[in-house]
């Protein structure tokens, strides 16, 4: 089903022909296929274009307000009888003639008037291409120690390969900027920008929340029990970590700094989950060991975690 004409303009179904208008020149400057050259522009301008044209002529905007998707099945009934065969505006033709592809942009507007309608805009001379934005998927490691890259991307005009420099630290969503890598200009103009939007990707060891890293350090009970010096894996490298005497399972542990880098200011930080772990199998002493540290100790793990 089409989208709502006036959903796709933008504006409220209260609207006056100066703001069906505005609202259309700002979203043809914005789509239009000689400025866009995104595939999909030149469909979303086709769409503003018929829109538009409907919702501007009072006659087929009362149809289409009355009947919806079905006016024009509407119109033809009502005129079959007209001379004719219906509206004799010549806007008719010009929204049919506006939907086919290939028609240039004075044409596509089809009023005589083109620079009225886009007035400065046009008119200043080189005109730049649009900006344009793709996804970057990175791993942990990688956001963390950045670096140079090279990738490839689809586009109008094939695949192209570009070199990107990956700054270290780079959080999700943030957006890394490759100038005039975007559309081309129209009359000389230059080309405007390739945007490279971050995606880290879900990682086994690692959890990203803004600069903080989170990751699970496994220690033995008796690391737990005695305090120990314990290795930790980070995406800078290993790094130690001082585990205090009585740690259980679910203590969290901080290591200032150790998150991800920021180029201008304080890094995030490394939060560390204890996890205990205990043997799979035990040797003989080790289980005499456990046995007699079981007879021993008055430790009520139960009541301990009340």
């Amino acid at each position: 089903m089409a989208r709502d004409y006036y959903e796709v303009l933008g504006v409220s179904r209260s609207a006056s022909a100066e703001e069906l208008q505005s609202a259309f020149r700002t979203l043809a400057r914005r789509y239009h296929p000689d400025i866009n050259s995104d595939p999909a522009a030149e469909e979303r301008f086709k769409e503003l274009n018929e829109a538009y044209h409907v919702l501007a002529d009072p006659d087929s905007r009362a149809r289409y307000d009355r009947f919806g998707p079905d006016f024009r099945q509407v119109r033809e009934d009502a005129g079959a009888g007209r001379s004719g065969g219906g509206p004799s505006t010549g806007r008719a033709r010009r929204t049919a003639a506006a939907t086919s592809a290939g028609i240039n942009i004075e044409d596509l507007f089809g009023r005589g008037d083109f620079d009225d309608l886009f007035g400065a805009w046009r008119t200043t001379g080189p005109i730049q291409g649009a900006d344009q934005e793709a996804e970057l998927e990175l791993s942990v490691p990688e956001a963390f120690t950045g670096g140079k890259r090279r990738i490839a991307l689809g586009g109008p005009t094939g695949q192209r390969t570009y070199d990107v420099t990956v700054p270290p630290g780079v959080t999700d969503g943030q957006r890394i900027r490759l100038s005039g890598q975007g559309g081309q200009g129209a009359e000389g103009g230059p080309s405007g920008d390739l945007y490279l939007r971050v995606r880290i990707k879900p990682d086994e060891h690692y959890r990203v929340q803004g600069r903080d890293i989170y990751v699970d350090a496994p220690v033995a009970p008796w690391e737990a029990a005695l305090g120990a010096t314990v290795p930790i894996l980070t995406p800078g490298g290993e790094v130690k970590m001082k585990v205090p005497a009585g740690s259980s399972s679910g203590r969290r542990l901080r290591l200032s700094g150790e998150g991800m880098p920021n180029r201008r200011g304080r890094p995030g930080d490394l939060y560390a989950e204890l996890r205990i772990v205990v043997p799979h199998r035990l040797r003989k002493r080790e289980r005499e060991l456990f046995e007699e540290l079981a007879r021993e100790s008055p430790f009520d793990a139960r009541g301990a975690s009340r």
